[in-house]
């Protein structure tokens, strides 16, 4: 085996949800402020027992290829079970979710090997200033941090706090400086992100909030929204959908389940009948919009009835993208308490409710074909389109551009591109 050279650069492993992407940029300036180079920082998740295993494995991962590196463990993980990493003899720093934020957690200002404390501490999400988020074509914008509920199912607030509101001043801060390096595209991401404002004076809804940021900050082209709550979401954000080309039509549904006793169980906000008409109302207002869902399959109590009302609500609804989740016990929630569903069964669920969103997206892509399409460039031959279906491009382009495309097929996992006689766009 050839000689094994120290990393030139902090490396990143990151596992989970946009928001743990957007901390990994602020943990990547902070590494290298402190002069870290031989270091990788794996920034973990904690939705799943199964998110926790891939992060152990990247430990042991990253000590066999990097062995005098040193390894920082942080994310929902570290900050809800500290002591399965530290226990590890390849970890050599754990560090909690807020700590992982705070310049003076790195380098050699503090040595102590574990560094995790009561997350529900935390008052406030202050907004970091990055400048860009490395191999990827859109940016990231840190809204919201926390969740004040307590689904049954769900460990991430105890990873993640009490709901807390980035100030709409540090928002406009970080998206004019992402726009003078070039991105496009931004994604708002957190926690919850319909519980935008409720902490902040005036209390500003996240409608209001996107108004202002889109008038403060012409250069953004584009706007996505993660997961949404369906029975949240205010009456500026219905408007801005109706009125507003630069927010996308393409929205995120934190549904969780299609039947409403498991909903009740689940301690949702919403029932079955309000995701029909969260769909219903967001077509009238906006035809062209396609919709994406988290899912839980087998889900402590459920039945067969039970979990065909979900999958006949993903079929009916018409929900393309798909995160489907076989339920994982977590500890220390209710849900773990219920009875529970043969791991089987949640499994073959599972994959009834991706072959039907597989469907919805066949049949999305297909009505593509013969149109043309504005994409932003993701990678040299690789993009995305306003309602996020992704392109294959039978040409090299420039990654961050947005630019029209003609769609001349689909293979029902992703569309393919020409170049269209407009090379760019405005939108």
């Amino acid at each position: 085996m050839g000689e094994v050279k120290p990393l030139a650069s902090p490396e990143i492993i990151t596992f989970g949800c946009r928001l743990n992407t957007y901390e990994s940029e602020v943990m990547r300036g902070h590494a290298m402020a402190a002069g870290m180079s031989n270091v990788v920082i794996i920034n973990s998740c904690a939705v799943t027992n199964e998110a926790e295993r891939q992060a152990r494995q990247a430990v042991r991962r990253a000590r066999r290829d990097n062995p005098d590196a040193k390894i920082i463990v942080t994310g929902c993980a570290a900050q809800t079970n500290p002591d399965q990493f530290a226990k590890m003899p390849e970890v050599d720093q754990v560090l909690g979710n807020l700590e992982k934020l705070e310049p003076d957690a790195f380098g050699l200002q503090k040595s102590e090997r574990v560094q995790v404390n009561d997350i529900m501490s935390a008052k406030e999400t202050a907004g970091h200033l990055i400048e860009g988020f490395e191999g990827r074509a859109r940016a990231f914008l840190q809204i919201q941090n926390g969740c004040d509920h307590r689904c049954t199912f769900c460990i991430i607030p105890y990873g993640r706090g009490n709901s807390r509101s980035v100030p709409l001043g540090a928002i406009v801060d970080q998206a004019h400086s992402l726009t003078a390096n070039g991105y496009k595209e931004f994604v708002l991401t957190g926690v919850d992100i319909t519980a935008y404002g409720e902490d902040l004076p005036g209390s500003p809804s996240l409608g209001q909030m996107c108004r202002r940021l889109l008038s403060l900050v012409p250069g953004i082209e584009r706007l996505r929204l993660s997961s949404l709550d369906p029975v949240e979401v205010d009456d500026d954000l219905w408007r801005l959908l109706e009125t507003e080309p630069r927010l996308m039509p393409h929205l995120h549904i934190s549904l969780q389940a299609g039947d409403d006793m498991i909903l009740k169980r689940m301690k949702r906000r919403h029932l079955r009948g309000d995701v029909y008409a969260f769909v219903e109302k967001a077509r009238r207002l906006r035809p062209d919009v396609v919709f994406g869902a988290d899912i839980i399959a087998g889900f402590p109590t459920e039945t067969d009835e039970m979990a065909a009302n979900s999958l006949r609500l993903v079929e009916e609804c018409d929900i393309a993208y798909m995160h489907v989740f076989p339920y994982s016990a977590r500890p220390g929630t209710p849900a773990a308490k219920m009875p529970q569903v043969p791991g089987d069964i949640r499994k073959r669920r599972a994959a009834d409710l991706r072959i039907a969103g597989d469907t919805n997206l066949k049949r999305l892509l297909s009505s593509l074909v013969g149109t043309t399409q504005a994409v932003l460039v993701e990678n040299e031959t690789t993009g995305r389109t306003v309602q996020y279906a992704p392109v294959d491009l039978d040409f090299n382009a420039v990654p961050g551009d947005i630019i029209n495309v003609e769609i001349v097929g689909a293979d029902g996992k992703k569309a393919s591109g020409a170049k269209s006689e407009l090379s760019s766009v405005h939108e």
